[in-house]
């Protein structure tokens, strides 16, 4: 995922977050409303999805063969041959209705070889590339240059009028460099200072205000010339080191007529010891200034600054491709209502740069998924009877570039979104241990929980709220694309209490993997591996999207998620 940087789509869970808290999360669902699935109808299908079979798809896809799965590469052209492959062994039909399996994603590279500094009361802070700072253009543009550019701080960088909030209130920052905060302001409850308030920015839960996809597109709509956002790894959830090693390699973006002239030239991010350094040359304290930016009547504060950016884009324009397969539902007036699976099968790709292993295979972080969209796709092909409604399997392009795979099907849907019922999203499975719990990223938002909960009962299993909202999960993946044109999405994974296993036997391995593979090239295929908890959460997944197929009623959005309303109006113009 991720994203989720872009597409952080694996974060730490804590077990002291979720485990009493979690625990005590009744499950939702209506018992008198929703009905386990007939598992001896399914058991052919649930059977079929087996560990070894999951690994062997890993292996291949996690490869060095596979040169990391960077889209545009030589791994981009195995993947989708390799998937293709799979699909047609199945027996499932092209899920493009122009006769193939994939989608072509147009799409441009750019890798930036940036120079950078800032004056500050009579100091040059020099920033070394990409230890300081990273910089990008996402205009296709071979040059960028920002010269002598004012500084000014604008909190969170956040403008939202639902919550009477406005970061930029009362001045004018075309032209001049932004540097803002990290997700959401946390505010305080007024009747206790240790909790945060739920009536504005969702409280301890991340609002998409306090994405950075976010804060860059504000900075676009107020002309700024720079936009430079601040790590730090507590708010953030992942080490700089995260946004670095994606960041200082090549980047992409879709490829649009006007070129993306309309995105803010500079997109930058600063280390925090940089940023205290530049507050402090400027004659202002860095603390002082992030406190006062957590209140509503904070306004911008013009720093004594100037910022230089010098940037070299090497472009180059290239055609990605999502893969999808379709099989087709058996109900001839359903059969054009779908339920979509998604992966995404990119990652990294080789770095040249490095010393010794330059390959990041992503065996995780996305093989996993991916193969585990292989195993669904043969599930759906061992029921006895078809669904309903027709099932597709899309593996998306350059998740970890933006969710630009999903994001342009999301666009240019094969399938019309008004009747695509519930997007199912995979990304990182477990391959530690089975678990007692099933975390819903983003929960309480739709209907999708309540099957959820009723088919993990069926597994003996309960669902609960991740444990750090904050870090804002849900919008890292590639079901948030599908959510923001409506459609309900459901990101769920393991839990953190394993069966049989001391308690926080899952939450160190996951650490661990956060700390030490996670976006490096030693996200391999490892031999103490687990997969029966994949397997089990790929039964589960399953069994959702086969009650959804099968189902009388569409999912639903809660009446208080900010995709309802979207939902609602493209609903609305299908009748």
């Amino acid at each position: 995922m991720k994203k989720k940087i872009v597409g952080l789509a694996f974060l730490s869970l804590t077990a002291f977050a979720c485990s009493e808290n979690a625990r005590q999360v009744a499950e939702t669902a209506d018992e008198n409303q929703v009905t386990a699935s007939d598992s001896t109808n399914l058991q052919p299908a649930l059977q079929s999805i087996n560990a070894n079979d999951l690994l062997q798809h890993i292996k291949v896809l996690a490869s060095d063969a596979y040169e990391g799965r960077s889209p545009g590469t030589a791994g981009e052209d195995s993947t989708v041959n390799y998937l293709t492959r799979e699909f047609k062994k199945l027996g499932l039909q092209p899920g493009n209705p122009n006769g193939t399996y994939v989608q072509k994603v147009p799409m441009f590279g750019f890798t930036a070889q940036p120079k950078a500094s800032f004056t500050a009361g009579g100091k040059t802070i020099n920033l070394n590339f990409p230890d300081d700072y990273v910089a990008v253009s996402r205009r296709f543009v071979p040059d960028v240059n920002v010269n002598n550019s004012d500084i000014v701080f604008v909190g969170y960088g956040i403008v939202a009028p639902e919550y009477g909030w406005d970061d930029y209130k009362g001045i004018d920052v075309k032209g001049k460099t932004i540097v803002m905060l990290i997700n959401d302001p946390p505010i305080p409850r007024p009747d206790n200072a240790d909790q945060l308030d739920s009536t504005i920015f969702g409280g301890k839960a991340m609002t998409y205000y306090g994405r950075w996809t976010y804060k860059y597109e504000i900075a676009a709509e107020k002309g700024a010339a720079a936009a430079i956002i601040i790590h730090e790894t507590g708010p953030a959830g992942y080490p700089y080191e995260v946004v670095s090693g994606s960041w200082s390699r090549e980047n992409f973006d879709i490829s649009n007529p006007g070129k993306n002239m309309d995105r803010v030239a500079v997109e930058s991010w600063i280390t925090e010891a940089k940023a205290k350094e530049l507050f402090s040359a400027a004659g202002n304290n860095f603390e002082q200034l992030k406190r006062a930016a957590a209140n509503k009547g904070f306004k911008p504060v013009a720093l004594n600054a100037k910022a230089n950016f010098t940037l070299k884009n090497k472009l180059r324009e290239i055609e990605s491709q999502n893969i999808i397969a379709k099989l087709e539902g058996s109900d001839p007036k359903l059969k054009e209502e779908y339920v979509v699976y998604t992966a995404h099968w990119d990652h990294l790709g080789k770095d040249d740069k490095l010393q010794g292993d330059q390959i990041y295979n992503g065996a995780m972080d996305n093989a996993s998924g991916t193969a585990g969209l292989i195993e669904l796709a043969k599930a759906f092909t061992k029921l006895p009877e078809k669904p309903n409604r027709s099932i597709l399997f899309l593996a998306v392009t350059a998740e970890e570039k933006g969710l630009l795979g999903s994001k342009y099907y999301a666009a240019n849907p094969l399938y019309p979104l008004n009747r695509t019922l519930a997007n199912i999203n995979m990304d990182v499975l477990n391959a530690y241990h089975p678990t007692e719990d099933v975390i819903v990223i983003g929960y309480g938002n739709s209907s999708l929980e309540d099957i959820l909960a009723e088919e993990s009962r069926s597994q003996n299993r309960r669902i609960v709220p991740e444990a750090s909202p904050e870090k804002g999960s849900f919008y890292r993946s590639d079901h948030f694309e599908f959510a923001k044109q409506g459609v309900p999405a459901l990101y769920a994974k393991s839990g953190i209490i394993a069966r049989n296993q001391p308690a926080d036997y899952i939450t160190k391995k996951q650490e661990q993997y956060t700390a030490d593979h996670y976006h490096k090239v030693s996200d391999e295929v490892r031999e103490d591996w687990n997969l029966d908890g994949a397997v089990e959460d790929l039964r589960l997944f399953f069994r959702v999207g086969y009650r959804v197929a099968n189902g009388d009623t569409y999912p639903e959005w809660r009446p208080k998620s900010e995709f309802k309303a979207k939902r609602d109006s493209s609903l609305s113009k299908s009748k």
